[in-house]
């Protein structure tokens, strides 16, 4: 709680955002790009709005979302991505039948020295990209080692995580990489999960139309367009399972010993990512050499010539 105190200060500060603490702080912090997948994430944020506004006084988990990272300068789309997030924020932040109960944050500027604020405040770590398109992922460790939980897909070193974790301590959604294979040999058709989800075709609907743009209304028109007929990450086919394990998230939210014994097992089985163990592994198996017990000197010290090596001339 310390560590969410202390980085709400801060962005009550840099963003000027009144933050819950006791909310649960749903963080996605990465390089902007859309295989990784922000724009779902920001769907989802729409949906959970949408639901607060159709029933004011259903039970709610106090989400507050925030997402940062950095986009290429020429990457129109993330760019894009990026704008929309913080409209999507501008109107649910001021919105005062939402109240405290759901936040959206665009970390501006994301590096390490805001990281060193962000990861330990994590409750909730998004790692959402496509499977099969993530090399492997190091951020989703840093937030394993410090308790948060984890919603992702089977991409990455997700795999590896929940593996070490057990499935009971991670929550997976979406495709395997064989069932992204399967859906593309057969045509993917993103249209058709659009008109099968009513929540997903809501959301997309409210950001073509200019609901979050309202001095801009055709700002997301290419956006929405691509999502549409082309969807290259597959957002729309992922999106209903997605939504679904977030319910799971929140209801395990909303208990707290359930909670903080899936942050204490995390802890606990991270230990397998540390540098320690990946460098003494790279030794031995990559690089066939084994660890030695001469000890370095300091650098200021010149160290001692060999007596069987032959001085050099000057």
């Amino acid at each position: 709680m310390e560590n969410k105190m202390k980085l709400a200060a801060f962005l009550k500060k840099t963003h000027n955002v009144n933050i819950n603490t006791q909310s649960m702080f749903d963080i996605q912090v990465k390089r902007i790009h859309e295989y990784k997948r922000q724009l779902m994430n920001a769907l989802h944020v729409v949906t959970l709005y949408n639901k607060i506004k159709k029933n004011p006084s259903a039970p709610f988990v106090p989400r507050t979302v925030m997402i940062g990272g950095k986009a290429a300068p020429g990457y129109h789309m993330a760019k894009s991505i990026i704008y929309l997030i913080n409209c999507i924020g501008n109107v649910v932040n001021n919105d005062p039948i939402v109240g405290d109960r759901l936040k959206v944050v665009y970390l501006e500027n994301y590096r390490v020295s805001f990281a060193e604020k962000v990861i330990p405040a994590a409750d909730l770590s998004e790692q959402i990209s496509l499977a099969g398109t993530e090399a492997s992922g190091t951020g989703n460790m840093k937030f394993m080692l410090n308790g948060a939980l984890t919603i992702g897909t089977l991409d990455g070193a997700n795999v590896e995580m929940k593996e070490e974790v057990g499935d009971d301590n991670i929550f997976i959604f979406g495709m395997t990489v064989d069932q992204v294979n399967e859906v593309h040999a057969k045509g993917y058709n993103p249209h058709s999960f659009y008109e099968k989800s009513p929540q997903l075709k809501q959301a997309i609907d409210q950001i073509r139309d200019g609901f979050f743009s309202p001095n801009d209304p055709d700002a997301f028109k290419g956006l929405t367009e691509d999502l549409l007929h082309h969807d290259r990450f597959m957002l729309n086919a992922d999106f209903e399972d997605y939504v679904k394990c977030q319910e799971k998230v929140s209801k395990c939210f909303a208990n707290p010993p359930e909670w903080l014994q899936k942050c204490a097992m995390n802890i606990a089985s991270s230990g397998k990512f540390s540098s320690d163990r990946t460098i003494s592994e790279y030794a031995r198996e990559i690089w066939g050499v084994e660890p030695s017990t001469i000890k370095l000197p300091p650098p200021h010290v010149v160290p001692e010539r060999d007596a069987s090596t032959p001085a050099q001339k000057k």
